[in-house]
């Protein structure tokens, strides 16, 4: 089911200042379904979390780590991508992991794909080494982002590759504000030690960028 955008922008204008964008960055209780809900079915985040898969060049046995997974859009996208390999979903909400398991019911159950309840920084992850790693909309979020980049490039095999995603969701944003994010972004992961590190970008309004490196 898609969301008419027009609608949403409406509900969004008078859910925001009532605490409602607050559940787009720690989704909880009633409030957080509602946010999760939107998340995975707004037309131009379902087209983000895609593209992002794509730009990520998955193969059939691959491993891959998505940090801050939501309801599981691009765990969905990665699982379908990885037919014979692992996808493991992390979150720091238990209502974004439920709808994400609900989302990806039979990959789980065959053992394709696995959720995690546990926030960036207290990883405890031993289904490693990966050979991708993806956040979308998250990184700039996390706490001390280019240590938790560094802790990310400690789970990939050699030559991983890691797509950081950013689509800015503040009031006026434009494609400015989009390259302003994609340079934090890719100064983060230069710092963290990543090479190779290239930026891509989505016509959507705003664009959304896609900052990519390997280990």
């Amino acid at each position: 089911m898609k969301i008419n955008e027009r609608v949403l922008a409406r509900f969004l204008r008078w859910w925001g200042p009532r605490g409602g964008l607050a559940q787009f960055h720690r989704p909880a209780g009633a409030a957080g379904h509602v946010a999760g809900w939107i998340m995975g079915r707004r037309s131009s985040n379902v087209a983000r979390n895609r593209w992002a898969v794509g730009l990520l060049d998955v193969q059939p046995t691959d491993r891959v780590l998505e940090l801050g997974c939501g309801p599981g859009v691009a765990v969905a996208a990665l699982a379908a991508r990885a037919s014979r390999g692992l996808v493991v979903g992390a979150d720091h909400s238990r209502v974004m992991i439920r709808q994400a398991r609900r989302r990806n019911r039979r990959a789980v159950r065959a053992g394709r794909v696995r959720l995690v309840h546990a926030p960036v920084e207290n990883l405890s992850i031993g289904d490693g080494p990966f050979d991708a790693a993806l956040a979308v909309n998250t990184a700039g979020m996390w706490p001390e982002p280019t240590a938790r980049l560094r802790e990310i490039a400690g789970l990939l095999r050699p030559g991983g590759r890691i797509a950081l995603v950013s689509q800015p969701r503040c009031a006026g944003a434009t494609a400015a504000t989009s390259s302003v994010a994609a340079g934090e972004l890719a100064g983060m992961l230069t710092d963290a030690g990543f090479e190779h590190v290239r930026t891509e970008v989505l016509d959507l309004d705003p664009p959304a960028v896609c900052v990519l490196g390997r280990v």
